[in-house]
This record gives structure tokens, sequence and C-alpha cells, in this order.
């Protein structure tokens, strides 16, 4: 894998690692109701377990890589289709982007949130039809897959990790912002139309 196709994955997978989920609202959530500090080390938990969910779904697709060059051309169609899919879904869905919480007076329950942020990270179905999507365009069929999986996948979680970092320092002005239904509009049409975007590109693009 090269240094400009890296780039290119980070780029991309910029969409789908910001876009509303399970993550990405709990996260808010959280800075919102905990403030910087919690929502940093839940964050970290989450993406310790986003990466390790990459981790097994990269190896499952560079072992049909190995094996069918067709399934995993097909596989990646379907990936691509499936962010178009998620963009046109986000784009019409009125309750995205729509947070509710007070900042809470109560120490946090740090245990609970770590549980929680490992379950939502290990059984996140958009984070894990994300990641099929994503890293199969960027698989090298001629080098060892199992280097270009870790890259990917370690790429993948630290993201996430620099998001929920965003988050946790953007929590007032969350407040304010989620506050407003048309920025709200705004935010779920741009956030769609990049999935839009990007599954078309993927789509019609062969892999590195």
């Amino acid at each position: 894998m090269s240094f400009e196709t890296w780039l290119i994955f980070l780029a991309v997978s910029l969409a789908p690692v910001i876009s509303p989920g399970p993550g990405v609202l709990f996260a808010i959530s959280n800075a919102l109701r905990y403030g910087a500090k919690i929502t940093i080390l839940i964050g970290i938990i989450n993406a310790l377990g986003i990466t390790t969910l990459a981790l097994v779904v990269g190896f499952g697709l560079g072992a049909l890589m190995n094996v069918s060059v067709i399934a995993f051309t097909v596989l990646k169609t379907v990936g691509a289709l499936y962010l178009i899919w998620l963009g046109m879904k986000i784009w019409r869905d009125r309750s995205a982007f729509l947070v509710e919480g007070e900042r809470s007076t109560r120490p946090a329950p740090v245990r609970r949130l770590s549980v929680q942020a490992l379950a939502i990270s290990l059984t996140n179905p958009k984070a894990m039809v994300a990641i099929a999507a994503l890293f199969p365009p960027f698989l090298n069929e001629s080098a060892a897959a199992a280097p270009q999986v870790v890259i990917l996948s370690l790429s993948y979680g630290a993201l996430c990790a620099l998001n929920h970092i965003a988050i946790a320092y953007s929590g007032n002005w969350l407040r304010q912002f989620f506050n407003s239904p048309k920025r709200a509009q705004r935010l779920r049409r741009v956030t769609g139309g990049v999935f839009i975007g990007f599954g078309a590109i993927m789509a019609a693009s062969g892999r590195s």
C-alpha cells in the first residue's frame, strides 16, 4: 500500500467516522452530560473496540481476496452501493443528529460507560458494514493482506478516537448547534451527500 493510497483511505473514511451512528451519538451524549475528560476516556475505549472489529472484518476480507477475486469484487460493489443507500437514508432521516441530554451533576459511571462503549463498538452494525465497504478498494491483491489490514484497522480506529476527542471539546458548541433544526438539516444533507459521492466513486473505481 502506497502512502498516497493510505491518505486517500483516511479522506474517504472521514465520512463514516463522523456520520451519525451509535458510537458518535454516544460520544455526543457523554460530552453533553459528563464533559470532555470522561468523553475522551470512553472514546478511546470505543476506538479500541472499533480497531478490534476492523481487524476481525479486515482479516476476513483478506482471506476472501486470496480465495476469490470475483467474490471480492462483488463485495466491493455491494459495499459501495451500501454507502450510497446509507447516504440517502441520512439525507432523509429527520431524527439524525438530534441529541437530548443535560449536564449531569452526579459522578460519571465510568465502569458502566466503558462496558457500553465496548459493546457499542464491537456490535456496531454501521461500523461493521462501513469497514467491509471501505477496506476492499484499498487492499492490494498483489501484496500480503495482513500488513495492509493492520494499517487500515489502526488508522480507522485512530480516526474514531480523534473524532471522539473533537466531540469531547465541543460540548457547549454542540448543545447550541443541535438546538437549530435548520443546522441539523444542513448537516444531514452534507453528510448524506458525502456518503453518496464516496459510494459512487468506490463503485466506479478499481482496487488499489
